[in-house]
This record gives C-alpha cells, structure tokens and sequence, in this order.
C-alpha cells in the first residue's frame, strides 16, 4: 500500500525536475531572506540563477551543526515570528540547542510526510498506535502523532519512560503498533517479563524503531523477543523530524520522499560528492520547509543511496541504515571504530544482553577499549570457567571484526543504565583529560 503514489512512484525525470522547480525557489528565497545564506552563497561565488541542474546543488556551501547553534535561536527562520506555529528543538547537550520552527503549512506537509511514512511500515486507519517516542521539544513523539491521525488510526501518547504503565496500556488497549527507540523496545521487553507478561503474545505486530543508530543483529533479537516486524525510520530535528525515510515491506533501504528532500552523500572528508551506491556522510536539503528549510545540511550521518525502483513500486531513492556517525566514530589506536560494530558482535552471544557500555581512555601514550556487557540470568548465576570462556569469545570475535585488542568485563544484570531515549553507549576519558 502506497500512500500518495503520484510523489512515491513518480519516474526519476519527473521527480528530478520537480526538486529542480523546488530547489531553485527555495534558493532564492534564503537568499533574499536571511543573511547567513546570502553572506555563505556570496563567500562560496555562487548566485541563486547558479542553480540549472540538481546536480548544480553541488556548487553551494554545505550547513553544519555548528551553524544552526551560532544561529540561536530564530536568525535561520525564514518567516516572521507570526506565522510561526510551532517551535521544537534539540537537546542541547553539547552546546546550545537547534531550534527548529513551522508554519501551519509545515505541520500539514510534516503530517502528511508522517502518514506516508506510516503507510510504508504497514500502518492503516484500523491500526492502535502506542506512541512511545518522547513528546515535547523533541520532535519524535508529536510527529508521529499527527501523521497517525493524518491517516486516521488511534494513536495512544504514552510518551516514553513509566514502562510498567506501558505494558499494561498494550495489554488493556491492543495496541498493535508500536512506535520508539530500538534501545527502549528492548527495556520494554525486559520489564514486560519482569511482570510475568508474556509480550509475544499481545497484539503487537509492527515496531516502527528510529532515533539512534541500530545493527540488523539487533532488529534480529528485537523481532524475536516480541514476535513483531521491525523497521526502520530516519529523521532529524534540524530538517523536520521523523519523516524523511522509512523502510517499507521489502527492507532495503529506506525511502527517501524525494519530492520534499533532496539527498546527497559525500565524502566526510573532503566534501566531494559520491556516486549512487557509494558510501559516506548524508547531505540533505528540504524543499518544501517554509520557516526553517536547509540547504546542504551535513547530518554526519553514514550510510549510501540506490535508486533503482523498489519491488513495493516506490521509485523515491532508498537509503541504506545508517550504520554510524562520524561524530559517534571512535578512533583507536588509528582504527575507526563505530558502536554498532561492537554491538553486531554482541547480539550474537546468547549468553549476554544487548545492553553494553564502551569505555575510551588513554594509558600512557596508548588508546585503551573496556567493553562492559551484561550476561544473562541464567549465566550469571554460573560457574566462573564459563564466564571466562564468554568473555574471551567475545574479545576474539570484536579483536578479529575491528583489528584491535579489547578488555572486555562482564557484568551482572540490570547494572548498565537503561534508556527511555536515545541510549548512550560510549564514555570517552580521553575527552576528560584533555
């Protein structure tokens, strides 16, 4: 099931002199209405009449992070304060936060952007949607609830966190789609046997799963324990939120909607433009954004784009899971390191949990890796000759994936902090000491 077929399935001329048309008047108006993009366009020697061909975006200086934060909290905005209707944002935890604003306009394209994405994970009006991504700044728990009632189903706010509170809510209501973190899935599962409830049992059938990056290991054991489909979904405050990409029945990718976002990969070093298929950082650009659209966003993203026509008959270009960030690699000992790697290895190990902690420090003149990982119950509780053989398989399976010595400390259960959000995998001491 498609759920607007003109823009998902549209040919590749069609759509390319669509995002052409969009591109252009999305160019001249940053540069006629906020000086960030007139002085950076100017720097660069590009004018808007530049702009002939999609490929011609190639010529515009790239939008980083560090910009939208030096520009807090509104000198981005596109529009006057008065047609703004909504404002969301980042968290902040690093620095100022990205604030992110929408006219009236922008909320009805996000929930009809949102009502696709939905569609695409199967999602219909007869659906109860338990929406377990957080409400408020954070963009993931209100975007989905508009686009569940854009497309008519039942959408229940649980938010995130009272996780007691939310196994009883699918047991008493049926809910049959559930939408959060990967992470916190697993938390909820984890606390559903906790109370004698047997989850695979309930009416769950899809887990529409985003908001951190997460290994096809762990979709493996998040489908097993609760006996659902789980996709994947894509979005990012700082373009509008959930609703740039999603997985559909075939899981290959997931599909950009390319009438709103043009999307490119480049190589994160030098920001030279990469071919279909290639891998590297993710750019993108919104088309149709009115308050706050961004041109050549740097999403640090990593992952690569194909767009051959999908066998669900969408022909919008798919993007493969985002397997890092380049912020979130970890360079050890000269070797990038990224946390899923460790984790694909892991969700192999049936003895231990998917819950683990990647400690960074610096001995002398040397990178240091602790990989601390729960074992199970029924390991823990078993002799010390095991524990070591689990202990040196895993250090033998992660030194041979990545090249690297690594320590590894097996702990007891339910002693790593869980997470109702986007979990925090990695303490770096490097960064302490410095």
């Amino acid at each position: 099931m498609i759920w607007n077929e003109k823009y998902e399935s549209m040919s590749r001329n069609d759509l390319e002199e669509l995002q052409l048309t969009r591109l252009q008047a999305v160019i001249r108006k940053v540069y006629d209405k906020i000086p960030f993009y007139k002085k950076s366009f100017d720097k660069a020697g590009v004018k808007p009449t530049d702009i002939r061909t999609i490929k011609d975006i190639s010529k515009l200086p790239f939008i980083t992070k560090a910009d939208l934060r030096e520009s807090y909290p509104f000198d981005l905005f596109a529009e006057p304060m008065s047609d703004i209707v909504r404002i969301h944002s980042s968290s902040g935890t690093t620095g100022k936060p990205v604030v992110a604003g929408y006219t009236r306009k922008d909320i009805d394209m996000w929930a009809e952007l949102m009502a696709r994405t939905l569609v695409c994970a199967t999602a219909t009006r007869d659906d109860i949607i338990q929406n377990s991504y957080g409400y408020g700044l954070f963009t993931g728990g209100l975007g989905v609830h508009y686009g569940a009632e854009k497309l008519g189903a039942t959408v229940v706010p649980t938010s995130g966190g009272n996780t007691k509170r939310q196994v009883m809510i699918m047991q008493d209501f049926g809910s049959n789609i559930l939408t959060a973190t990967p992470s916190y899935v697993l938390y909820i599962a984890e606390v559903a046997a906790e109370m004698g409830v047997d989850i695979k049992e309930l009416p769950l059938r899809v887990g529409i799963l985003g908001a951190e990056p997460w290994s096809d290991s762990m979709r493996d054991e998040i489908e097993e324990k609760l006996n659902i489909d789980a996709r994947d979904i894509y979005g990012l405050t700082e373009v509008i939120g959930p609703g740039v990409s999603i997985e559909c029945e075939e899981k290959n990718g997931l599909h950009i909607f390319e009438d709103h976002f043009v999307a490119e990969i480049i190589n994160p070093e030098t920001g030279e433009p990469l071919p279909y298929g290639e891998t590297g950082e993710l750019v993108l650009t919104s088309l149709t954004k009115e308050a706050f659209p961004v041109i050549r966003f740097r999403t640090k993203d990593i992952t690569s784009l194909h767009p051959e026509k999908c066998k669900c008959g969408r022909t919008i270009v798919r993007m493969k899971r985002v397997t890092g960030r380049t912020d979130d690699m970890l360079i050890i000992r000269g070797v990038n390191v990224f946390p899923s790697q460790i984790e694909s290895v892991l969700v192999a190990v049936e003895e231990v949990e998917p819950h683990y902690e990647i400690v960074v420090d610096r001995v002398g003149h040397l990178d240091d890796l602790l990989l601390r990982v729960e074992v199970n119950e029924q390991i823990f509780s078993d002799e010390v000759r095991k524990l070591e053989a689990i202990q040196g398989k895993i250090q033998d399976e992660i030194e041979s994936l990545l090249g690297i010595s690594v320590k590894v400390q097996l702990v007891e259960p339910k002693t790593i902090a869980r997470s109702e959000g986007k979990a925090k995998r990695v303490r770096d001491l490097r960064k302490e000491k410095e």
